[in-house]
């Protein structure tokens, strides 16, 4: 039997009016991958910031014990020296330092002069770097390497802390399934060299591939373990334990009743990097959406889907921008976020807490953002009124919350969504863009987002969805444009579409590249 690493015993963790953890237990053993599942606000992060000391002894009740001595870790620097490393959602690099200066930010290696060695400080990072498969040089800025390499600088810098015991909260969360992949696998090498991971996630997949055992947290209290090889150790076995029930379809029924009227339609549009104009990055695309359909986009991550949105949204993003836009059948010219709005489209972005919310600000606040017409008279805010929406859209969304003066910030991801959501919908949009619409949520806020887009096409409104889980888009979609690398190869009826099929236009496509580059 493998010895015991860690054991968390009745921790207990209260925010002002919220019990986020309720006599929580956790033990892992040394070694293993354990998985710690639950749906969005059921304390996953909060245990890990409890263990990792970014909520000190002190503030909270229970006991940790590690590698057999009970710790109270007053910071994070604590249960660091002790080889205890989480690694967040948010990734904690600084863009436009190297990959050498972020690994060592705070922790610097100093000739005995106290001056910065930074012959010493690139040749460690690039030891660690080989450690996880990251063959860059360590002067490479951040910013000039893409998200999948970021996750693996900061499991160097990890290494650089020589970690025992590695946190890593939602890793996958931006990375594709190629990347994504890649991950894990560290993950299961890092097992065979003892190192033990305790990984949260809300992709149920990457939990049977590379988990031993899997801890259920339900309303801030654990359900159960489940092991693998004793226990059923299954999706639809997780799902029941996080939401207390069976789910026997992920994706709400829809009666399709697609409308022959085209509400948006793109020609020839063509959009080129903001800073290199030079380089195209949607090549000439065109397409279509009709009243009541959701129309999803299909693509590897770097497949201009994103920035063909933002493009469309007023201009977002891009530079000579060229191409023909049509809403209703009228030709529009949409220089402006505002421009976009007063013309009932929205954008929900993939990035909810960059650009789509203000995290210091409350619910009602960021509620009426997009139409603060409807709240105000000749400029001046109606907070009566502004009440009265806020509440309204937080019942619509079914926004858990204390109340509507809650900050956004403080809410769990799946929350979050809801609230920028609900922003959306109270500035009525006939066309809703929804970029990575449920991105870091768990399955049951997911399925209440699915219902909110079902909802929306019902009432005649088009949805274009952007979404790397070709499951989410067989599952929602009526039709299906693939694109790689800024072109649309095909567009795929619901019917006719399949992951198998989706991914061969790709692949196919990628191959003809690499077939090109080598000619």
């Amino acid at each position: 039997m493998a010895e015991t690493i860690l054991k968390m015993e009745h921790i207990t963790k209260e925010f002002p009016g919220v019990k986020a953890l309720d006599d929580v237990n956790l033990e892992v053993e040394a070694g293993e991958i354990h998985a710690l599942i639950g749906e969005n606000g059921a304390g996953k992060s909060t245990l890990m910031n409890v263990l990792s000391g970014v909520y000190p002894a002190g503030t909270y009740e229970g006991t940790i014990s590690y590698e057999g001595k009970t710790c109270e870790f007053k910071k994070q620097k604590d249960s660091e020296a002790l080889g205890i490393v989480i690694i967040h959602q948010e990734l904690a690099l600084v863009p436009l330092l190297s990959i050498g200066e972020n690994m060592f930010m705070g922790n610097e290696i100093k000739t005995p002069l106290g001056t910065i060695d930074w012959d010493k400080t690139y040749s460690e990072a690039e030891r660690h770097m080989r450690q996880v498969g990251l063959h860059e040089s360590a002067q490479t800025l951040i910013k000039d390497i893409g998200t999948g390499k970021q996750q693996l600088v900061e499991i160097a810098k990890a290494f650089s802390k020589n970690v025992k015991l590695l946190i890593l909260d939602e890793p996958t969360s931006s990375l594709n399934d190629a990347d994504s992949k890649m991950l894990l696998d560290l993950l299961i090498e890092f097992k065979k060299q003892g190192i033990t991971s305790i990984i949260i996630t809300h992709k149920l997949n990457e939990i049977i591939y590379c988990a031993d055992k899997a801890t259920i947290i339900r309303d801030g209290s654990t359900i159960e373990t489940l092991v693998k090889g004793v226990d059923e150790f299954s999706e639809d076995r997780i799902i029941k334990g996080m939401v207390g029930r069976d789910m026997d379809d992920r994706y709400p029924v829809r009666e399709r009743n697609v409308k022959p009227e085209i509400s948006m339609e793109v020609k020839n549009w063509t959009v080129h990097h903001p800073l290199y104009p030079e380089r195209i990055v949607d090549d000439d695309i065109s397409f279509n959406i009709r009243k009541g359909e959701v129309v999803g986009f299909a693509g590897l991550q770097g497949a201009g889907r994103t920035e063909l949105a933002m493009s469309l949204f007023g201009r977002s993003y891009g530079t000579d921008i060229s191409g023909e836009l049509y809403i209703d059948g009228k030709k529009v010219n949409l220089k402006s976020p505002q421009d976009a709005i007063e013309n009932k489209l929205a954008y929900v972005t993939e990035d909810r807490k960059t650009n789509g919310l203000i995290l210091d600000e409350s619910i009602r606040f960021n509620t009426t953002l997009a139409r603060m017409d409807k709240i105000s008279d000749k400029g001046v805010i109606d907070t009566d009124r502004e009440v009265a929406a806020a509440e309204q859209m937080t019942r619509d969304m079914g926004t858990k919350t204390p109340s509507i003066e809650q900050r956004v910030g403080n809410l769990s991801g799946g929350n979050q969504q809801k609230a920028l959501l609900g922003k959306w919908i109270f500035a009525e949009p006939d066309i809703l863009i929804m970029d990575e619409p449920t991105r870091g949520i768990d399955v049951g806020a997911k399925y209440e987002i699915y219902c909110l887009i079902n909802q929306m096409v019902e009432q005649g409104k088009s949805v274009m969805m952007i979404s790397s889980e070709l499951p989410e888009l067989l599952g929602m979609c009526d039709r299906i444009y693939v694109m790689n690398e800024g072109r649309l190869l095909a567009e795929v009826s619901a019917d006719e579409a399949s992951q198998e099929s989706v991914m061969g236009y790709i692949m196919r496509d990628s191959a003809k590249g690499s077939e090109g580059a080598t000619a």
